[in-house]
């Protein structure tokens, strides 16, 4: 099996003796909260999904990954992981000391050592990632919210944010493990924010022909407006599963993450997290991770070329559609029949037709998954 991402696969869990001390004391601590997409953040590292971090990113780092795609021990990571704090809360605590992470009802999340902090140009952050400072860009408006100051240090985790679907809530080192007892040496994981269609099965079982086993690896998190809701993206997954899948061939289970819809750097960012998972394989599509124009259709593609060493070795398809000559979804790699004879699957086409309470259609959408999706008054985050 692959090894994880720098080779070690991370852990930050205290023992139950040390957490119970750290708990008895925590007046002694100052405290900060963190909001629901860090708490998650703080689970990812914690359970080595973020592998090789081990707590959120100094300066030294912060500047190397935005330069170099790497970090400073040069092992390859797209965009900085940051946790940022105010200048009044940096007034009350220093490099040296330790904090405590709370979640947004009080819960102590981790304990955090603090080896920096420092300030940081948003403009570089979001034109590096992001490539453009346009705040309808999702991930651009998520830097300038950013308060002032960002905070750096190894954490360690005390108590674990509850999971959205417990029953889907694999780490790292179960995942490893449930793949060796299905005997899967190669592994194609596949990223997703929506629920499946026709050309989406199509891909992932394309890519599952290659391999022993499927990883179905929805993100489940924030999303921008118009997204569809994570249970609408759980359910529609479990009912092709369950009608149009061999049981023993695909495992899902979820990434609760946020999309920062970072387009090439973010495929990058989803094969490293494949990886620690236990994935020799990602698949990668047309514009993925991507949002608006903001990309090019295959920039998720090219960038690959850059990282020799990943590990992980991408899949990469182009467009595919129905074609009506050829009776199958194709792609223009193997079909050469003219536009007019392709059904192509636009998601804007899909989410209107979802939106009049309509299904897509069987040559776009299998009826058990629009099915699903049809149950939702509204399937969309709002």
């Amino acid at each position: 099996m692959i090894q994880p991402h720098g080779n070690t696969l991370i852990n930050k869990e205290l023992p139950k003796i040390e957490k119970q001390r750290i708990l008895g004391e925590i007046d002694e601590f100052f405290t900060k909260k963190v909001n629901a997409q860090t708490s998650k953040v703080i689970k990812n590292i914690a359970f080595g999904v973020f592998s090789p971090l081990e707590g959120f990113m100094d300066s030294n780092n912060y500047h190397y990954v935005l330069k170099e795609m790497y970090l400073e021990n040069n092992v390859a990571w797209p965009f900085p992981i940051v946790l940022d704090a105010t200048e009044a809360e940096t007034q009350e605590f220093g490099v040296d000391d330790s904090i405590i992470l709370m979640d947004e009802t009080g819960t102590p999340l981790a304990i955090m050592n603090i080896s920096d902090i420092y300030g940081f140009d948003k403009k570089e952050f979001a034109q590096v990632v992001y490539g453009t400072l346009d705040r309808n860009h999702p991930g651009v408006e998520s830097v300038y919210n950013l308060k002032e100051k960002l905070i750096g240090g190894e954490l360690f985790l005390l108590n674990e944010p509850a999971p959205i679907f417990p029953n889907l809530d694999l780490k790292p080192m179960e995942t490893r493990v449930l793949f060796k007892q299905k005997k899967w040496d190669k592994v194609v994981a596949f990223q997703t924010r929506n629920p499946p269609h026709l050309g989406h099965e199509y891909i992932q079982k394309a890519g599952l022909t290659y391999v022993d086993g499927l990883f179905i690896n929805p993100v489940i998190g924030k999303k921008k407006v118009g997204d569809f809701k994570d249970e609408v993206i759980i359910e529609a997954y479990q009912a092709l599963i369950k009608e149009y899948y061999p049981k023993d061939r695909v495992v899902l289970s979820t990434f609760e993450t946020e999309m920062r819809y970072a387009g090439p750097k973010e495929a990058i960012f989803h094969a490293i997290a494949r990886k620690n998972y236990g994935c020799d394989h990602i698949i990668i599509g047309r514009d993925h991770a991507g949002v608006g124009d903001y990309y090019g259709p295959y920039d998720a593609h090219f960038i690959f070329d850059k990282f020799p060493d990943l590990g992980i070795e991408p899949i990469k398809f182009r467009s595919f559609s129905k074609c009506s000559k050829c009776d199958a979804v194709v792609n223009d790699k193997i079909c050469t029949h003219p536009p007019e004879m392709q059904n192509y699957f636009a998601g804007r086409k899909i989410r209107s037709a979802l939106q009049e309470g309509k299904s897509p259609g069987p040559e776009v959408m299998r009826p058990e998954v629009a099915e699903v999706i049809l149950r939702y008054e509204n399937p969309f985050v709002e």
